[in-house]
């Protein structure tokens, strides 16, 4: 693993608040040279710290979409099976495993609550998934970016 020092620090919290800034703007606000900051990143995203760089919503761009959590208790030998199945869905946006009551937590967006039920009972159909519970989100208070 990439050793990440302070100035790596610095450049990554930039880029998470706005991963399109560039090179030039990024080197003005940390005090470098653009070709040291092009260069930490590359070193960066070679290592793997850098996965990739994505887009981010609005809340106002995502309106009349549904957002749920799905809390899965499932049998532990059908892990991989089970998230096997969940990446098939597309509306699977992202499972965690976790410790607590429930084994995987699943992050749905849906654009019907038509299809957000027709995809729990897609889940609730799969082979070891014992119990689930569903939070369907109603507005965000909090949206940091990693």
């Amino acid at each position: 693993m990439t050793e990440i020092d302070d100035t790596d620090r610095a450049l990554i919290t930039e880029l998470s608040r706005n991963a399109r800034l560039p090179v030039a703007k990024l080197a003005v606000i940390l005090g470098l040279a653009r070709t040291t900051v092009q260069a930490r990143i590359d070193r960066l995203e070679r290592a793997g710290v850098i996965a990739g760089y994505t887009l981010r919503l609005s809340e106002t761009a995502q309106r009349g979409l549904i957002r749920a959590t799905v809390l899965l208790d499932i049998r532990p030998s059908a892990q991989g099976a089970i998230v096997s199945q969940l990446k098939k869905l597309r509306q699977v946006e992202m499972a965690h495993t976790t410790s607590g009551r429930f084994d995987l937590c699943c992050e749905l967006r849906t654009e019907t609550t038509l299809e957000l039920d027709q995809t729990l009972d897609r889940i609730a159909e799969i082979d070891g998934v014992q119990s689930m519970e569903t939070l369907i989100h109603l507005s965000t208070k909090i949206d940091r970016p990693t």
